[in-house]
């Protein structure tokens, strides 16, 4: 019983894990570049309609950081993975 407590406990922190990274980090992007993209707006000018692109000082700041959260994760994973090499080769000790 012991063996199934334990495996279950690894398996729920594989799976949350796994939709942080393989779910989350794809799904800030896309939040990120939708943010920094700008909207259409259609304006009448004089009995014309004409679009006009504007994007809104928040959802630049908003896509920014989601952006950043997405650069971040990348760098602190490649640095996981690379924290033994780090730590034997140079020295340098991460986590």
């Amino acid at each position: 019983m012991d063996l199934v407590i334990k495996t279950a406990n690894s398996l729920w922190q594989v799976v949350l894990i796994g939709l942080l990274f393989g779910a989350g980090l794809p799904t800030v992007f896309a939040f990120g570049v939708r943010f920094l993209a700008p909207s259409a707006q259609v304006v009448d000018r004089g009995g014309q309609d004409s679009a006009i692109t504007r994007r809104s000082p928040l959802a630049l700041v908003a896509g920014i950081i989601c952006l950043a959260i997405v650069v971040v994760a990348v760098i602190l994973g490649i640095l996981f993975i690379m924290k033994n090499f780090l730590d034997h080769d140079l020295g340098i000790k991460i986590f």
